[in-house]
């Protein structure tokens, strides 16, 4: 479905319902296996070398797929240390080795070290997207679900909805926690970032979300013309009269931000269980 301006929900209202029709896209990743089809398991590899972008992981039991940060595992770019990421993405696009455009060159002094292309696997400029996670509760670790601007036309369609990004010190409770009233909720960040898109306004808003964060729960975000909605457990806690309307890369990403540290146990790890995908209306 796509909203048309008097069905934008507010923040507490039910999220609206699935469309009716099979998804367009639909992972479970059933024994850890990621689809070629759908994902590449890098992070922004054109800024980057392949040593540094590629994604560690694992099967989840029979479905999901967890994502791992490693022990041995490089920083995303030596620039950037401490900065180590699993990733997978459904598209990747890049100019010409040396150049500035690529999907979400988020700082000014990136050049493309690693021509990748275009391949958009999966990229919609309207839709929804479901995702199921269970988030990290691992020192200095962050799990985040984008949709991110692919850039294949103009470096201006770079806005971003962030559907959630989580920090593992906010996922209070955690797995070891006996404190279930600690457990039972989490605060994200979502919204929306313009980046270079100055059609857009940046709008990330803090929101506290009655869940077990370190165990499975949905993500849900719908966005077209009338503007972006986000959602948790069916419920909206975000939503805006903006949306980008180009083409968007689905992302979902572990991050290690805070360097290695020798009493951390690794790997360190988030679950993503299932991903379901809709474009247009």
């Amino acid at each position: 479905m796509t909203l048309r301006p008097p069905e934008l929900p507010r923040p507490g209202e039910p999220f609206p319902p699935a469309p009716g029709r099979a998804p367009d896209v639909e992972d479970e990743f059933v024994g850890g296996r990621l689809r070629d089809d759908l994902w590449v398991a890098e992070y922004l590899p054109q800024w980057t070398v392949a040593e540094r972008s590629g994604a560690r992981w694992a099967a989840a039991g029979a479905s999901g797929v967890r994502l791992l940060i490693e022990e041995d595992q490089l920083d995303w770019r030596e620039e950037d240390a401490p900065l180590r990421v699993s990733n997978l993405q459904t598209a990747v696009f890049s100019g010409a080795i040396g150049t500035s455009r690529g999907t979400h060159r988020h700082r000014p002094d990136l050049t493309v070290r690693t021509d990748v292309g275009e391949r958009l696997l999966w990229a919609p400029t309207a839709g929804r997207v479901d995702v199921t996670v269970s988030a990290s509760v691992d020192e200095g670790c962050m799990l985040a679900v984008w949709l991110v601007g692919v850039e294949e036309e103009s470096p201006r369609d770079s806005g971003e909805i962030c559907v959630f990004e989580i920090d593992a010190s906010a996922v209070r409770g955690g797995a070891a926690s006996d404190d279930t009233a600690a457990a039972s909720s989490v605060t994200a960040r979502c919204g929306l970032k313009a980046h270079g898109d100055d059609r857009l306004e940046t709008d990330m808003r803090a929101v506290s979300v009655a869940v077990d964060a370190a165990g499975p729960h949905t993500w849900s975000v719908l966005w077209g013309p009338a503007g972006t909605v986000i959602g948790c457990e069916g419920r909206v806690v975000y939503s805006s009269a903006q949306a980008p309307d180009y083409r968007l890369q689905l992302m979902i990403d572990l991050f290690e931000l805070g360097g290695r540290s020798e009493a951390a146990a690794y790997p360190k790890s988030a679950v993503v269980h299932a991903v379901r995908g809709w474009s247009g209306g």
